[in-house]
């Protein structure tokens, strides 16, 4: 039989990869990108948020999470669930209906499109009488109302959406009921807002665009009454004993009318503009809560003094001599109240307000004093600050976990104590197996730790910088202070803040040790801090050294943007980590490598320049390596300067492109077809996309020239207790591999613990590598005498590890852009190689170890390379043989920013940004699998009234 085998065809391995790799995206985290629309039901306690990009989220309890995306990918604008149902309809901007259903599936529940429809007019009308401008979900769930731009209202059957032309309502036919000067001064024009009667279910009213409302009786079809508004009607709202309602309108104002068992002319019973006298802004939505205090809470959005807030994004609340207008740092999309629901309910008695703006999402506590805001367990929004760098760690211990966890909630001291609102469903997924971190560096200085172990992605800590530095704003300014006589009362909320106050703060390298404690972080103008966790505010000095990585090299000039400038003197820090120690490296550019070995108590940072080695414990600088080629003149600029050389940059890019064409022509002697050519526009993304991550290509692997620029950059930094001189002696060890293909290696003597303050650490350069081909080195590993890769620090001496075999030879792995390379130890002898972008016609980007195991045995597993490619393709890779396992398509290749976002975890997942607001998650084992699953109950209300519930697990898995 083996000779009808496929060379390489192992049938045992295969079985055994489908036991270990599987490639799923499971889970979204995060804020929706561009919401659009959102909706409530009180019946289900369920949320329901549309973006631009046609996709529909609905969230309750922290765990309970469904995805739909609409076929058409249209803007999503209107939600509406039919009420005592779970069902809901969403329209879009190309004016069609979709149902959606909660359904029962292999005893899983899924959010489903059930049907779809677009509303067609008589042949010649024109679109405006059939555009779709309100939609109201009817109590009896059988039937939808459509208001139009024509004025017509259309009335279509559920679940089928056939139109029953027979109970349309016309412009005409309500014109009929209205004054004749009022007719001839306004037509109805189109239907701003359809209520139903709170207590009458045989009543709607209907509110036109030019502030006409009628009340029409679906029995008799008929108008029963009339109310005749001056002002341009945005919305309508219903108070709970269907008595009076409140409109609001395009001036400012809001009118409350009542409504009478007769047929007299209804006059209003207030009209007002509550941040009159001068022009206001439109009040495009209001609410009317009754308590039973007998103060009424008053909510509406807008209705600010255009000159001097026309720019605000705002919601007021009113309860009576309480007001406050939230000021939002982005656009209101949405908002709703949540309140009693309950039909036997006397008052509404409100407890929550949930507006959804553009970047985020923020509830407001209405029970307790004050409004305080309530944290959200999901929908973070993760761009607060632009994300700059992310680093995983897996496993936290139950220490750390719970210290981080203390400084964080010390920091939530202004939010409210209340229980999440939205809390429809439950979450039935198993425990998280461990603890996951995720921390994600931001453009402000800041650095947020993020609990990564389950579906919700929750914020538990946020670190910043900014206090080690001077800048232009004082870190104890108050935005929300306000004035005591300050009108209108504007109080800001919400975290999304955009704007840094100063970009050389930005965050681009994160390091966390989870078993000491220990956390190195780099910034933009060449910073590295050093921090240890404290679990109590101190005010101490951060110690200062610097690093000159041009050793005083002379021909060298920076052009780049100047270090950031730091405070004297002891400086006050928050419980949470403390910058103890900050190495500022010269020149100050971005910091583009960092490492930290705890037990050794070191840390290594690298730049467009070179690289160092700092002794945190003694605070002394070991060495600095300059590794900048004569030519490297781009590295000297700085990406805050590359700006205002692009004119320059464009330059260059050209004659590369011309020098490669006639080296091409060359090699073919002459021959004129100019195929293959190296795409030139990328050496330098580093100023977009933060670090240096190349554009797609695809190519031949071919030698660079050691001329090209940025040779000298620094791509990784790795710590390793190996072979490196000999043998049969090992020792400490510092690998660098640069942009010009370079590896070098140091060898370090760390003196022993009770000598360890009293002696300094040394370090001598043992060997140099270049690699033949001078594609970049993006990754460095050292295999142990059983091909395993070297444990982290401390890890054996926490007994999570097995010690690494020092009696077999060690193993070096070269990951460049174009090949993985193994050398032998300490010879540095060529063993293996494979040559993925000769094969390919890709480069990598990512690459760590990853263990994967079996999801049907405990007792096996293994240690393999997650590959991420410029074509977005992730690539497992086995250990020692460098064999490709499998291959998965994961990112759009166009999506060069999302590539150069994603970070593996230490066992099989992954997460890159497909927003600026949002994280895919994503996991390539078979058994580290994290996913929604989740039970929601699903009222039926059948013929006789009676309710019952039923369960249904949700396990929702995106293709």
């Amino acid at each position: 039989m083996r000779r009808f085998l496929r060379p390489g065809h192992d049938p045992v391995r295969e079985r055994l990869k489908r036991d270990l790799f599987q490639f799923n995206k499971t889970v979204e985290h995060g804020f929706p990108h561009q919401p659009s629309a959102l909706g409530y039901s009180p019946f289900l306690r369920l949320m329901a948020i549309g973006t631009r990009s046609g996709a529909i989220k609905l969230y309750g309890a922290p765990g309970v999470e469904f995805m739909g995306l609409h076929e058409e990918n249209n803007t999503v604008m209107q939600i509406h669930f039919i009420p005592d149902q779970c069902q809901l309809v969403t329209l879009l901007d190309d004016n069609s209906l979709h149902l959606w259903s909660l359904k029962q599936h292999s005893g899983a529940s899924e959010l489903r499109e059930e049907h779809r429809f677009t509303l067609k007019g008589p042949p010649g009308s024109p679109p405006s009488a059939t555009q779709i401008t309100a939609v109201l979900p009817h109590s009896s769930r059988e039937v939808l109302y459509l208001g139009t731009e024509s004025g017509n209202i259309f009335v279509v059957e559920l679940p089928s959406f056939r139109v029953l032309e027979d109970r349309t309502i016309t412009s005409e036919a309500v014109l009929q009921r209205v004054p004749e000067d009022y007719c001839n001064r306004r037509s109805c024009e189109l239907v701003e807002a359809l209520r139903e009667h709170p207590k009458n279910p045989d009543q709607i009213l209907i509110g036109y665009s030019r502030g006409l409302i009628v009340l029409w009786d679906l029995q008799n079809n008929k108008v029963t009454h009339h109310f005749l508004g001056s002002q341009q009607l945005e919305n309508l709202y219903w108070q709970r004993d269907g008595s009076k309602f409140i409109s609001c309108h395009y001036d400012g104002s809001y009118t409350q009318w009542p409504v009478s068992s007769d047929n007299r002319q209804p006059e209003p019973l207030e009209n007002l503009v509550p941040y009159g006298p001068f022009p206001c802004k439109a009040i495009s939505k209001i609410y009317w809560q009754t308590t039973k205090n007998g103060l009424p809470y008053i909510i509406f959005q807008g209705g600010m003094p255009r000159a001097s807030y026309g720019d605000r994004h705002s919601i007021s609340v009113v309860h009576g001599s309480q007001q406050t207008a939230f000021d939002f740092t982005s656009r209101v999309i949405d908002f709703f109240i949540i309140f009693s629901s309950e039909p036997t309910a006397e008052f509404d008695d409100p407890s929550a307000m949930v507006v959804l703006a553009e970047e985020e999402l923020v509830v407001i506590d209405l029970k307790t004093a004050g409004w305080p805001a309530v944290h959200p367990p999901y929908l973070a929004s993760l761009h607060c600050s632009a994300i700059t760098c992310s680093h995983h760690v897996s496993n936290i211990p139950l220490k750390l976990w719970e210290r981080i966890i203390s400084a964080g909630s010390k920091q939530n001291i202004h939010y409210s104590n209340m229980p999440w609102p939205i809390d429809g469903g439950s979450n039935i997924a198993p425990d998280p197996p461990q603890r996951d971190l995720l921390l994600t560096g931001h453009e402000d200085g800041t650095v947020r730790f993020w609990d990564a172990s389950g579906v919700c992605l929750h914020l538990l800590y946020k670190l910043s910088t900014v206090r080690v530095f001077l800048t232009d704003a004082d870190p104890n300014d108050n935005m929300n202070t306000l004035g005591e006589d300050e009108w209108p009362p504007l109080r800001k909320v919400g975290t999304f803040d955009p704007y840094s106050d100063d970009p050389r703060l930005g965050i681009q390298k994160i390091y966390l040790c989870k078993y000491s404690g220990y956390l190195a972080v780099a910034g933009t103008a060449g910073q590295v801090l050093v921090m240890e966790l404290n679990d109590e505010d101190a005010e101490h000095v951060v110690d200062h050294a610097e690093a000159d990585l041009l050793q005083d090299q002379e021909g060298y000039r920076w052009k780049g943007h100047e270090k950031l400038k730091t405070r004297d003197g002891p400086v006050r820090f928050e419980a949470g980590f403390q910058p103890f120690v900050l190495v500022q490296c010269q020149p100050p550019a971005v910091v583009t490598s960092l490492a930290l070995h705890s037990e050794w108590k070191l840390v290594a940072f690298g730049t467009s320049h070179g690289f160092g080695l700092f002794d945190h414990q003694q605070k002394r600088l070991v060495f600095v390596k300059c590794t900048l080629h004569p030519s490297d003149q781009l590295a000297l600029e700085g990406p805050l300067s590359r700006v205002k050389s692009l004119k320059k940059s464009l330059r260059q890019s050209f004659r590369r492109i011309r020098r490669s064409r006639v080296s091409s022509r060359k090699r073919r002697g002459g021959s004129g077809n100019a195929a293959e050519v190296q795409e030139a526009n990328a050496k330098f993304d580093q100023d977009a996309l933060q670090e240096m991550e190349l554009a797609p290509v695809q190519r031949k692997i071919e030698a660079r020239s050691a001329e090209d620029s940025f040779t000298g950059f620094v791509r990784t930094l790795y710590f390793a207790d190996t072979f490196l001189r000999d043998s049969s002696r090992h020792c400490p060890s510092l690998w660098a591999g640069t942009n010009g293909g370079t590896v070098y290696a140091f060898c370090l003597r760390v003196p022993p613990a009770e000598r360890r303050m009293d002696e300094p650490v040394r370090a001598e350069q043992a060997k140099e590598i270049q690699l033949m081909h001078r594609a970049p080195v993006v990754g460095i590993l050292v295999l142990d005498g059983r091909s395993t890769p070297l444990p982290e620090p401390l890890e054996v001496a926490h007994d999570l590890s097995k010690s690494p075999d020092m009696q077999g030879s060690h193993q070096l792995l070269v990951v460049s852009e174009e090949q993985f390379k193994v050398f032998t130890l300490p010879k540095v002898s060529s063993k293996l190689k494979l040559k993925l972008t000769a094969l390919e016609g890709c480069r990598v980007r990512k690459v760590t170890v990853a263990n994967f195991g079996s999801c049907k045995t405990d007792d096996y597993s293994e240690n393999d390379l997650a590959v991420l490619t410029n074509l977005g393709d992730i690539q497992i890779i086995s250990l020692p043989f460098l064999k490709l396992q499998i291959r998965y398509p994961c990112i759009r290749k166009e999506d060069v920013s999302g590539i150069a976002s994603c970070v593996f975890t230490k066992y099989g997942q992954g997460f890159y940004l497909i927003s600026p607001s949002e994280f895919e998650r994503f996991s390539l084992s078979t058994k580290w699998l994290v996913e929604p699953r989740c039970v929601v109950d699903m009222p039926e209300v059948t013929s006789n009234n009676h309710v019952h519930k039923t369960g249904m697990e949700n396990a929702v898995r995106k293709s």
